[in-house]
């Protein structure tokens, strides 16, 4: 096993990761190095020294927004202003994570995508489950119906600038979160 890395080294690693996810996000996983080295702040060289192909920068970027989505529900549901808007800002963070992995699985093939895919159910389902658990409704969706409609709302966005995914997700979960405990909206 290697050494632990420097407190300033995961933090350098933190800011390349976020850029590269912001940039994807922007431009997608083809987007130029040299454009998330200028969003870092660094040269394209301490890309590589990290992350030596695309392949890596961008599943280090998928584990990346697994963690910090995972670590954003109880977070949020400790500081919204309710279980039902911790919930929908958390869907929000969810839709940004979905916008970024776009392009993933062109990268990756087989194994390497089955195994991350794994990943991102088990660290995002059980979050997603305790968010809809205090906001009251796991007898209206379950967590994985509720990711992969989200999901699949996501889907063509990239192709068409006409297309809001995030208004239609906002939709959905306005409607999600105005259901009244005798399941009336």
């Amino acid at each position: 096993m290697g050494k632990p890395k420097r407190a300033d080294a995961r933090r350098n690693e933190k800011t390349l990761l976020d850029a590269a996810a912001a940039v994807f996000v922007a431009s997608g996983v083809d987007a130029p190095v040299r454009d998330i080295a200028a969003k870092a702040g660094v040269g394209m060289g301490t890309i590589y020294r990290h992350f030596p192909t695309r392949a890596d920068l961008i599943v280090a970027v998928y584990r990346h927004q697994v963690e910090a989505c995972a670590e954003a529900g109880p977070q949020l549901l400790a500081s919204a202003e309710s279980p039902r808007a911790a919930l929908a800002r958390w869907i929000d963070l969810f839709v940004d994570f979905l916008v970024t992995k776009h392009g993933l699985a062109g990268v990756l093939q087989g194994d390497g995508f089955d195994s991350l895919h794994a990943y991102f159910l088990d660290r995002l389902v059980p979050v997603c489950a305790q968010l809809l658990e205090a906001a009251g409704l796991t007898a209206r969706v379950r967590p994985l119906e509720l990711m992969r409609g989200v999901g699949n709302l996501c889907v063509g966005a990239e192709d068409n600038p006409d297309y809001d995914a995030r208004r239609l997700v906002g939709l959905l979960i306005a409607g999600l979160t105005s259901w009244r405990d005798d399941g009336v909206a």
